[in-house]
């Protein structure tokens, strides 16, 4: 079952990692050109920490005369607006504004932080419009920390999640097993949903590693075209709406209890 029809619940012992909302945009040249003093103005009381990063995006090929050439694109400044628990974190490129945390705690917390940022860089930018609004829900379920040791995948999460591991098999069996689609949720949003066991890799120099597997679902919902930058909450309120159903609908009544 990809939906479900339960009612929108809050878990104690919920398994979420990380929330991030992205919206990209026709690229801004000016962003980039100049750091964006009127931006972390508007935003300073709430991001105080600043940083500036280079992205560099992956070579692309090429053919130039019949001949392939990999090309190297120029990197990307990525501005970035941070809490001062570090755990609310606004990034501004010239094609993308986001904001993601590794401490949600609810849907509206998470719009009250959001809206002085968006408002303001409609206000600053005057973007023509919106390319792509994004909501990315990932997971990372322990059974360690839900008291699910020795429990089976299977008996956790829906068939859809689940490939090879919805069979009979003993899990030492399978070295791999991850899950990619992308569905309609209506005429106007989408999802890409990836699922599967796996071990997390904590990239910090030195940071002691997990030998955990654990179970990844992660969905990223958004809409796609040419959206009015003054209609983004609501697209962002459609895409929230959506995410409890396919929630609720990756997981069994067994893992339900446990995440009480």
């Amino acid at each position: 079952m990809l939906f479900s029809h339960q009612p929108r619940a809050h878990y104690a012992h919920a398994q979420l990692r990380e929330v991030i909302c992205q919206i990209r945009f026709p690229a801004i040249l000016s962003i980039g050109a100049e750091e964006p003093a009127a931006f972390q103005e508007a935003v300073r009381r709430t991001f105080p920490r600043y940083a500036v990063k280079q992205d560099r995006l992956p070579p692309k090929l090429t053919v130039v005369n019949g001949t392939p050439q990999m090309e190297t694109p120029p990197s990307v400044t990525n501005y970035h607006f941070l809490s001062t628990d570090n755990k609310w974190k606004l990034n501004l490129t010239r094609d993308f504004i986001s904001l993601s945390t590794l401490s949600y705690d609810g849907w509206e917390s998470f719009g009250q932080m959001l809206d002085r940022p968006l408002a303001e860089f409609i206000r600053l930018y005057q973007p023509a419009f919106f390319q792509r609004i994004g909501l990315r829900y990932v997971n990372l379920f322990s059974r360690k920390s839900l008291g699910l040791e020795g429990t089976p995948w299977r008996e956790l999460f829906t068939a859809p999640y689940l490939g090879v591991l919805a069979e009979d098999l003993e899990e030492r069996q399978v070295a791999a097993s991850h899950i990619n689609f992308d569905v309609a949720l209506d005429n106007s949003c989408r999802t890409k949903v990836h699922a599967g066991p796996g071990l997390v890799k904590q990239t910090a120099p030195n940071a002691p590693q997990d030998s955990e597997v654990k179970f990844v679902l992660d969905f990223d919902l958004y809409m796609g075209g040419q959206l009015a930058p003054m209609l983004a909450a609501g697209a962002l309120e459609t895409l929230h709406g959506h995410a409890a159903p396919l929630f609720e609908g990756a997981i069994t009544d067994r893992l339900r209890q446990a995440l009480r």
